[in-house]
């Protein structure tokens, strides 16, 4: 690994943040969670509410036979389901079901006690550092592709 610029040290360590959230999120899901595309898939519509299989092609950038094929399974799985548009449109839209806010609510919160685990030693300060300089990078990629997500 050279490490002549910062960015090589970003791309090694954003590479292992990829391994150890993907092991962080393992537990969750070995506890009855979800996988990571349900989780992200659940997460987005809650953020935004119904959703039709063209908006949330634009939103991830993905084709939509892709999400045809999560959304089917999650809708098989009792986690979303579908619905007329409450605006009058044509699309039916995607919402949570009862059944699938439980499930994201819960995965949530078992990635979050991972988290906790893992920055116990941390100083709030620490944590909210992290935090923004995560939200300013997610930010900033956001940007340059043009799929940004909704923030509380």
């Amino acid at each position: 690994m050279s490490t002549d610029k910062p960015t090589h040290l970003v791309e090694y360590e954003a590479m292992l943040l990829g391994r150890h959230s993907h092991l962080v999120a393992s537990g969750a899901a070995r506890a009855g969670g979800l996988e990571r595309s349900a989780y992200i898939l659940l997460s987005r519509i809650r953020a935004d509410g119904p959703m039709t299989i063209r908006r949330l092609s634009e939103a991830f950038g993905l084709d939509p036979s892709t999400l045809n094929r999560q959304t089917a399974a999650l809708t098989r799985a009792g986690l979303l389901e579908r619905i007329p548009d409450p605006d009058g449109g044509l699309a039916r839209k995607f919402q949570i079901t009862v059944e699938g806010d439980r499930r994201l609510h819960a995965h949530r919160e078992e990635i979050i006690r991972g988290l906790e685990r893992v920055m116990a030693d941390w100083s709030a300060g620490e944590v909210a550092a992290f935090a923004a300089c995560l939200k300013r990078f997610n930010t900033d990629i956001e940007r340059l592709t043009g799929h940004p997500w909704p923030r509380p």
